[in-house]
């Protein structure tokens, strides 16, 4: 063989090693993109997408990755159907984000049934690590049990132990509300009682009335997005802060209270996963995103979103391959430092430990900027921030 022959066969054989070691991934957006809960998630969580992927370095890797979005209506129907197509017909191999818990557990069902990695942010029903568990559901940024916990717990041992819940009418607000309840009796406070509302409800007066009525010293909003900010608008026309009972909102993010302004949510005491104003690292993401974002800061919904994606295309890095089962066995064995959520591990269950914090929304003069809108009041370490393994009822743990 001559010396050119030589060089050329070993050409061949390294462009035919790099075809091989190719791997295409679909990753697909799935959430509310023009309601309620768009500015939680919406098409900022597909720009946090797109910027794992860049910050990924993914095609240096030999990795294709390709991000498509689309708007679930929050419709559990429409989302399940979305997911089917996307696994059986658009080559979708993980679906992300999916705010609005009835549809995440749809899409849950439809993962689990399809053997495709399903990876919530905006999702928020510990259901989804609980009773509903799936062998490849990564439940990422927080849930119903981790906003109990921390807003429950605290503001129960502050001084406000008799609550009444306004919560919205779905799979979210039913489950906020039954983690909220118990957190708050294990701290020793009592519940007097709760009305449920509409999804995407305008009018709030007749539910903050009969919440005002009840002489609760807490009214938990077991709610979220324009839900909330709503219902906060309208409990301040009303007076009910001045007359001395606290709002607590169970599912509050930064995109709310920025909404609502600090004049109106001054005092707001709620839990976090992230803030944008943490960390040198989540300082420099969130204003690499604003940048992208029309000057908004990530929610942390949209950081998960960025965070999930990191820590799946790690474990398709380091297998050269996308194989669902292969991909969840890596992930579960290689422990979590995320520079947006700190440490963890992805447990049998499918839920993603990482500390969680209790916030409170700035006064107008302690606020340094527009975005300067919390102080931490506590940080929960991640193996408090979650439910116990051993109490959610999930078929996939080891008694």
């Amino acid at each position: 063989m001559t010396l050119k022959t030589f060089l050329m066969a070993g050409a061949l054989a390294a462009a035919a090693g790099s075809a091989q070691a190719q791997v295409s991934v679909k990753l697909g957006i799935l959430n509310d993109m023009s309601g309620l809960y768009a500015d939680i998630s919406g098409p900022g969580s597909v720009v946090a997408a797109k910027m794992a992927v860049e910050d990924f370095k993914a095609a240096e890797k030999g990795i294709k990755v390709e991000v498509i979005g689309a708007d679930h209506q929050n419709k559990p129907d429409v989302g399940s159907s979305i997911a089917r197509q996307w696994y059986d017909q658009d080559g979708v191999d993980v679906i992300l984000d999916t705010t609005t818990s009835s549809v995440a557990l749809a899409v849950n069902e439809v993962s689990r049934e399809k053997k495709k990695i399903f990876m919530p942010s905006g999702g928020g029903s510990s259901d989804l690590t609980g009773a509903k568990c799936s062998p490849y559901t990564v439940h990422w940024t927080y849930d119903t049990w981790a906003l109990a916990n921390g807003t429950g717990t605290a503001m129960t041992k502050r001084g406000g132990d008799s609550w009444f819940f306004v919560t919205a009418d779905y799979a979210f607000g039913a489950a906020l509300e039954r983690d909220t309840t118990a957190a708050v009796q294990k701290a020793g406070g009592k519940v007097l009682g709760s009305v449920k509302h509409p999804l995407s409800g305008s009018d709030f007066s007749s539910f903050l009335l009969q919440a005002q009525g009840s002489k609760a010293k807490v009214i938990g909003l077991a709610n979220a997005g324009t839900d909330t900010t709503n219902a906060i608008k309208q409990a301040a026309e009303f007076g009910i802060t001045q007359g001395g009972q606290a709002l607590a909102g169970l599912l509050v993010f930064s995109s709310d209270v920025k909404s609502l302004g600090l004049q109106t949510a001054q005092g707001l005491v709620l839990t976090e996963a992230f803030y944008w104003d943490q960390s040198d690292a989540t300082r420099d993401f969130s204003k690499r995103f604003a940048a992208k974002f029309d000057g908004k800061m990530p929610t942390s919904a949209q950081a998960g979103v960025y965070s999930s994606i990191m820590y799946y295309l790690k474990a398709v890095d380091a297998l050269k391959l996308k194989d669902s089962d292969k991909v969840m066995a890596k992930l579960r064995e290689t422990p979590i430092d995320d520079p947006l959520f700190g440490k963890g591990v992805l447990r049998a269950d499918g839920r993603v430990t990482h500390p969680m914090y209790l916030f409170e929304v700035k006064k107008p003069a302690e606020s340094k900027g527009s975005w300067d809108l919390y102080k931490t009041l506590a940080t929960i370490p991640a193996d408090e921030a979650f439910r116990p393994l051993s109490e959610g009822g999930c078929p996939l743990v080891k008694s």
